[in-house]
């Protein structure tokens, strides 16, 4: 099927990238990767380190180029596009709750700036009453009472805090594709589940498509409508809403193979 094709919000087409070519350290990290993913998708994926996982999301975003292959957004060959260029259509959060806000900012600056992300107008006019509302109305629904506290410094809040602020900067303007790089790998389990479903719920409610990487076996079960195990640059697995539902992670790991059992209980 061509990569114009409409229907696709994202072909990934033979990615090929390899670390410190021609080295002792030499590692190949993509090797002749493909994937599609439609309007509305929700993929997770799953590996050891050292798959290719963050190395994918990272040339999806721009920040490394690959060696060979393409990738498209809705028909449009964006490989060759500057990461500035790119994050028109791209949101993301990643790993490390510092990284996605402005801790010098309050949390309704920050708010503010994304929702403002691309156009020129000054800070303060985002500011009005009627977008502090707004902010209000986005926070209020995750029940950590920051919709009450929009003039508090985004770098005083907790890490699941900042996470959730996070992904709602990245979602506020609707990318065409949000990436989500281990988002909750940082957090502990009763905070990284919060931030699970806050991003189950935004996910949801903006109909974004998503990627969306994680190591917890059972988020990757509950999560999304399609699963996608790599080990070696290759995308060994993929299954769709209907094959994964009922999965237990023992269950997974048999589908996966008994040769990378050690891979997924990593």
């Amino acid at each position: 099927m061509s990569s114009s094709d409409p229907q696709h919000a994202l072909t990934l087409e033979s990615l090929r990238l390899t670390f410190h070519p021609g080295s002792p350290d030499e590692r190949v990290a993509l090797d002749g990767l493909s994937l599609q993913m439609d309007e509305g998708d929700f993929a997770v994926v799953i590996g050891s380190n050292g798959a290719g996982k963050s190395t994918l999301l990272n040339v999806i975003a721009g920040a490394l180029p690959p060696d060979s292959g393409r990738v498209v957004f809705d028909g449009k060959d964006v490989t060759a596009l500057a990461v500035h260029r790119r994050a028109a259509y791209i949101g993301r959060v990643f790993q490390d709750p510092m990284l996605g806000t402005a801790p010098a900012l309050s949390i309704e600056e920050n708010l503010a700036l994304a929702q403002r992300r691309g156009q020129r107008r000054g800070l303060g006019m985002a500011l009005r009453r009627g977008n502090r509302q707004r902010f209000a109305d986005l926070l209020a629904p995750f029940g950590l009472g920051l919709e009450t506290r929009l003039g508090v410094m985004a770098g005083k809040l907790s890490g699941g805090q900042r996470q959730v602020l996070a992904l709602l900067m990245a979602a506020m303007q609707r990318p065409r594709l949000l990436l989500l790089d281990e988002h909750t790998a940082a957090l502990d389990p009763g905070t990284a589940e919060l931030v699970m479903q806050a991003t189950r719920r935004i996910v949801g409610e903006g109909g974004l498509t998503t990627l969306m990487i994680t190591h917890n076996m059972q988020h990757a079960i509950d999560t999304g409508n399609r699963l996608l195990a790599l080990n070696a640059g290759q995308v060994r697995l993929d299954l769709d809403a209907q094959a994964k539902a009922g999965l237990t992670v023992d269950a997974l790991v048999q589908r996966f193979g008994a040769s990378d059992d050690q891979l997924l209980r990593a």
